[in-house]
């Protein structure tokens, strides 16, 4: 029979899978002597079962009762026990955390004769109708199905007839009237009464806390961290303990070290006289953690050492919840702590200088995709205007946007293409697609450790908390600041997450410390410990990478920032971008030309100018190989617009005027060289069989700029690439030519020209067929963006408009195939070629040159799948060579704080 129930003693955080994150800490922290109220978990498998068939799994019942039975007997007090009840928290924990996006419900076990049994063993009526009232809105909004704004607008009434701001201010009374209240509202809403019996109140939180995994929140957070739907969540019952009982007792959150930032120290922050939902709501301000020593030196001491002895065993930073219930000390949760990218790379330099982790736990523990946020640009502080407001620094970050007051305008808005700062006094849940579309977050309540600073940091989002200066008004949409300025809805203002200031108006924006020093090598004290962080980073990548890493460049200036940024070389020239500009002319010309002569000449006048590209190209990645791809779009995409001609020409015509004749013999070749397809017409390889003399030309470019450098002493290494080939008969054609002109290069140089012959494998069928090709190609390079067009069917520009949103909401795919390699389709044909190419030609250098050469997940498949290097552009070189260094590095265990 499965066993779905773990008592606290029975696990360990090795069972993250099977108890979740939140319970196999629980159990973990069991086991290391802290102090943890006991419970027991319902494993992520009872979850599934659930799920899967709309009921709880057999025997499931008995397994809780069982424990349920030992917990009572532990505390010597039965669940809702009427003269001194034992009550019991409800909460979710998945494998991975996702803060907020389940449910939790506390205090099960109190009804109405219970609560005044609790008032008279606690020696506070107050503290038994505060539990009550909590129990009957979580209770009534997350299991019954109602919203919580109606228990909400409930409780800010009633503080407005009592003339009271906070809900500590309330009395007995006044409590005991509002759980009235809100049975009331429970009947009213679902016909239905609130549940009298413990035993049914257990049981039906359990099922919606299950149920609570495919909720839209929960869906949403998954979609946007990736996290799989299958897994589904764990529900962990503990003993209560309560920091609500007056003002030795409270609630709070620690980091071991700042979250922002990395840097050692006890952050967090404190509630007095509150339960844990109170702190990460951000419903009340709360005191720095350090407030603590004053308030309890004692709980403050032992918090201490529980933290220092939980970050040795974790190695990690930990992110902890505890509760003082009259001066004793509770552990409710440890996790590892999400972190800024910032904090990410200096906790990983720290702790490897203390000896807690190692060089490669160090590189597992950093990310491409936090390198790149690194990278983003940052305020000019020499262009800031006065502040509008301070708050805590929660997320860091440079945001600008519109002013917004709620997350349907924020996502109304963002989706329009405008850039939005969601304003609110503090996040629920609720607020999660907001927050996606938002460039930043701000609120006027809260802290480090409220739901928007953590979700935000997760997200890699700016955000500012506790703006305690402003008085945000969400019905009239504006805030205003501490000196009557009002800012209305859509009024642009600028974020400082790393400062926690907002300013009025758009700052300019600077190169971030990080990005500079990679390219200049300069670096200023202020930055210096993230800089010298990122730098370890990316040198021990490079040490244990087997992937080289080289950039897409088609101007000299580039490949020389390429080079600077670590690029071991061009994996992709295109040289269709050197005919824009001035140089379209010569390309009308050898379209429109009439006669051989006319079109060779047209030709003959686009050598010299293509000569002097790749020379400078060659010269900046002296030593290195610059791979070129031969003309790849369809000529038709150098001349004018059909409809843009048409015009001009109807307009000269309407005015009675003869149109000009350049445009009437533009427009006739436009309209003949008219394809209801180009992405798959007359393009690539099929364009040098079909137009006269175009690869002899470039090719020959190709050799002179060889041959000159070699000449100059240098040590040119370009490689030629044959775009869109479907069948190695195209490419022998080509391939022949290319070697003829280089011959003659040779000989007319004196030198001897010798580039490598490859091809682009962008097809299905050229990977289907790529122990043919291979005959012919020294190299493949994958242009994995039209084959994933190609193999999905898709016409990116067309579908990415019409209805990819619709496929990422009903999950045919968690990400977008163009942003991530689609490894079960495009990457088993990556596959399938590089296993027929290299059985056919051993040595045969494989690499890819589409934009996923520098997607974190996509560099890990390509890794695995044998390529020799991925290239993307030179801004994301440095992400590529870190990812490349960590796929190498798969079989370390990472420190997973999603």
């Amino acid at each position: 029979m499965v066993r779905y129930v773990y008592d606290f003693t029975e696990g360990g955080r090795d069972m993250a899978d099977l108890l979740g994150g939140k319970g196999s800490n629980l159990a973990e922290m069991t086991r290391l002597g802290l102090p943890v109220p006991s419970g027991f978990t319902l494993t992520t498998e009872a979850c599934r079962a659930f799920l899967a068939t709309g009921s709880e799994p057999a025997h499931l019942w008995e397994e809780v009762s069982a424990h349920l039975s030992a917990l009572e007997a532990s505390a010597g007090r039965l669940l809702g026990q009427p003269d001194d009840p034992l009550l019991l928290s409800v909460r979710s924990g998945a494998r991975f955390s996702m803060p907020g996006m389940m449910e939790t419900i506390l205090d099960i076990g109190l009804n109405d004769d219970s609560v005044l049994g609790l008032g008279k063993v606690s020696g506070s009526e107050r503290f038994a109708w505060d539990s009550y009232r909590r129990l009957v809105h979580m209770f009534g909004s997350t299991v019954m199905g109602i919203d919580s704004s109606h228990f909400e607008r409930s409780l800010a009434l009633l503080k407005d007839l009592r003339g009271v701001k906070d809900d500590v201010q309330l009395t007995a009374s006044d409590l005991a009237e509002l759980v009235d209240t809100y049975k009331n509202l429970i009947h009213l809403e679902t016909g239905d009464h609130f549940p009298q019996s413990p035993a049914e109140q257990l049981r039906r939180a359990v099922l919606a806390v299950f149920a609570s995994w495919n909720g839209e929140r929960a869906r949403l957070y998954r979609r946007r961290e990736h996290i799989p739907d299958d897994l589904g969540t764990a529900v962990n019952v503990q003993r209560m303990v309560f920091g609500n009982l007056g003002s030795d007792s409270g609630s709070g959150v620690a980091f071991t070290r700042d979250p922002a930032t990395g840097r050692p120290g006890l952050y967090g922050d404190y509630l007095p006289d509150a339960q844990g939902e109170d702190v990460v709501a951000g419903i009340r301000n709360t005191v720095p953690l350090a407030d603590l020593k004053r308030l309890d030196a004692t709980s403050y001491d032992r918090l201490r050492t529980h933290m220092r002895t939980l970050e040795r065993h974790y190695r990690d930073l930990c992110d902890i919840e505890f509760t003082i219930e009259r001066g004793t000390l509770w552990m409710l949760q440890t996790r590892v702590g999400k972190r800024t990218a910032e904090a990410a790379f200096i906790l990983a330099a720290e702790l490897t200088d203390e000896k807690l982790i190692n060089g490669d736990e160090a590189l597992a523990r950093v990310s491409g995709e936090g390198l790149a946020r690194l990278m983003f640009p940052r305020f000019d502080a020499s262009a800031t205007g006065p502040a509008l407001a301070r708050g805590v620094p929660a997320s860091p970050g440079a945001a600008v946007g519109a002013v917004v007051f709620d997350s349907a305008q924020a996502v109304r808005r963002a989706s329009a293409g405008e850039k939005v700062i969601l304003v609110r006094q503090e996040t629920t849940p609720d607020d999660l697609p907001g927050m996606i579309a938002a460039q930043a977050v701000l609120t006027s309540r809260g802290g480090k450790t409220s739901h928007a600073a953590v979700v935000a940091r997760g997200m890699g989002k700016v955000c500012v908390c506790g703006a305690e200066e402003l008085t945000v008004n969400t019905e009239d949409r504006r805030f205003t600041t501490s000196d009557g300025t009002v800012i209305e809805e859509g009024t642009v203002v600028s974020v400082d997450g790393s400062a926690g200031v907002v300013y009025a108006g758009p700052v300019p924006l600077m190169d971030s410390a990080v990005l500079r020093f990679l390219e200049t090598g300069e670096s200023d004290e202020a930055c210096h410990a993230v800089v010298d962080a990122v730098t370890r980073a990316l040198a021990r990548a490079d040490a244990v990478r087997r992937l080289e890493v080289r950039a897409n460049a088609d101007t000299p200036e580039d490949a020389a920032r390429a080079r600077r940024f670590g690029a071991q070389g061009i994996g992709l020239c295109r040289t269709e971008h050197m005919f824009l500009g001035e140089r379209r002319k010569l390309v009308e010309r050898m379209i429109l030309a009439g006669t051989d002569i006319e079109r060779d000449q047209a030709l003959a006048d686009l050598l010299p100018l293509q000569r002097q590209d790749f020379a400078g190209i060659l010269e900046a990645m002296d030593g290195l190989p610059v791979t070129i791809r031969l003309l790849d779009p369809p000529l038709h995409e150098f001349l004018p617009d059909h409809t843009e001609l048409a015009v001009r020409i109807a307009t000269a015509q309407a005015r009675g005027e003869q149109p000009d004749a350049h445009d009437v013999e533009l427009l006739s070749a436009v309209s003949r060289m008219h394809e209801e397809n180009p992405m798959l017409g007359l393009r690539g390889v099929r364009l040098g069989l079909v137009v006269p003399g175009l690869v002899a030309m470039q090719v020959r470019a190709i050799g002179e700029a060889v041959a000159q450098r070699l000449l100059a002493g240098g040590a040119p290494q370009a490689e030629i690439m044959v775009p869109l080939v479907g069948d190695v008969r195209e490419l022998h054609l080509v391939r022949e030519e290319v070697r003829r002109v280089l011959a003659d290069v040779s000989h007319a140089s004196g030198v001897a020209v010798d580039c490598p012959i490859g091809t682009m494998i962008e097809l299905p069928r050229a990977a289907l067929t790529a122990g043919r090709i291979a005959e012919e190609a020294e190299f493949f390079s994958f242009g994995t963006n039209d084959l994933t067009q190609t193999t999905w069917g898709f016409s990116r520009d067309d579908v990415e408009a019409e209805f990819f949103s619709a496929y990422l909401d009903k999950g045919v795919f968690p990400i977008s195939p163009f942003e991530t390699l689609d490894r079960d389709g495009v990457g088993r044909l990556v596959g399938i070629a590089v296993a027929e190419g290299r059985a056919t030609r051993p040595g045969l250098k494989i690499g890819v040159c589409g934009e996923h050469g520098g997607d974190p997940d996509s560099v890990h498949f390509f890794h695995t799948a044998g390529l020799d290097y991925v290239s993307c552009s030179p801004f994301r070189v440095p992400v590529a060579r870190l990812e490349a260094g960590r796929a190498a590095l798969e079989e370390t265990e990472e420190s997973d704080s999603r």
